[in-house]
């Protein structure tokens, strides 16, 4: 059941994303910043890790899950760093996606050759 509701709240999710681009004047890049923002708000308020925890996956991969990683990643840094832990939490938190997203990206555009 857990694969079941990962798949239909990520799938929502990007259901509402691409509503939000065909229905309104914003680009991809600032739907993306949307998304993240709202995560992080989400998370910020505690409603987000509810979501996570009911969905797994299906919450904590798409757009908004980055924005509440970095949140919860800034509420842990702050308890062990003090106010230190607001530069650094949210980076830490979110470095192995941020490091694939990188890599993968290396990857791809080391096997693949792009269009003229």
């Amino acid at each position: 059941m857990t694969f079941l509701w990962a798949f239909l709240v990520g799938g929502l999710m990007c259901v509402l994303a691409q509503l939000v681009m065909d229905f309104s004047q914003l680009t991809p890049g600032q739907v993306l910043v949307l998304f993240v923002v709202l995560g992080a708000l989400f998370g910020g308020v505690g409603l987000y890790g509810k979501l996570v925890q009911f969905a797994g996956a299906g919450a904590s991969v798409p757009l908004p899950g980055f924005g509440y990683t970095m949140v919860e990643g800034i509420g842990q840094a702050v308890q062990q760093k003090g106010a230190l832990g607001l530069l650094t939490g949210g980076l830490t938190a979110a470095s192995g996606g941020i490091k694939s997203a990188v890599l993968f990206g290396l990857l791809a555009s080391v096997i693949f050759k792009p269009k003229a």
